[in-house]
């Protein structure tokens, strides 16, 4: 059990930070991963960008995730093929889905970023972060995007998350780093005292206050 989204990083910091990874660039993904990627980038003195993907939510029930997309010039959408399946949901249910998704993904980009230029990750170990993960469609997403964009190491880091997520998430990363692995699982909010939404405030707050250790002023762009 986490008290709460920071005290989780910085138990997630102190176990990445044994592992002396190279040239680390932390990627959040907001909003709740953005306040465990800070500590883990203050921790590690690197610097912290956010990864943007968002959920494909099922119709009838948007909480469950049918797949994820992934904004950039080409954008990448990672299908969780059992939910969609079982959802009875179309190659136009999807599409529809994922161009509205897109669209938050640009307004959250402005609002976050501010129009700052990407950290880059070519040859650099590339570490995502997450409050959690439940089906892992949107980990996936992230880790395809940061991997095609150049990462010599990829590294999915994560307070919490089910055994069989974690198994099929480690054949996309170099190394996974998860803190507990319950089962049975039920949900990432579960393992919080306090769990409540992350306001666009605080990210924007984070990312400003990491750039203060960044070193060259740089960062806080969108990856993928």
């Amino acid at each position: 059990m986490f008290e709460d989204r920071r005290e989780a990083g910085r138990r997630l910091a102190a176990e990445i930070a044994r592992r002396n990874y190279a040239e680390p660039v932390v990627l959040a993904l907001p909003r709740g991963g953005v306040p465990v990627a800070f500590e883990v980038a203050k921790a590690l003195k690197a610097p912290l960008d956010l990864v943007m993907v968002r959920k494909l939510g099922v119709p009838f029930n948007p909480e469950v995730a049918a797949g994820a997309v992934v904004d950039g010039a080409a954008p990448d959408i990672v299908l969780n093929e059992d939910v969609v399946r079982r959802a009875g949901m179309t190659i136009d249910d999807i599409r529809a889905i994922a161009a509205r998704e897109l669209e938050t993904i640009r307004r959250r980009r402005a609002l976050y970023l501010g129009g700052r230029s990407p950290v880059p990750v070519k040859g650099k170990t590339a570490i995502v972060v997450d409050d959690g993960v439940a089906t892992g469609a949107t980990a996936m997403a992230a880790l395809r995007a940061v991997r095609d964009n150049g990462a010599r190491q990829v590294v999915l880091a994560v307070p919490v998350a089910p055994p069989d997520v974690v198994r099929r998430l480690a054949g996309l990363a170099d190394e996974v780093v998860v803190l507990s692995v319950p089962e049975p699982f039920h949900a990432v909010g579960a393992h919080y005292r306090v769990f409540d939404q992350t306001a666009d405030e605080e990210v924007i707050r984070l990312l400003d206050e990491a750039r203060r250790w960044a070193g060259d002023g740089e960062g806080g762009g969108e990856r993928g």
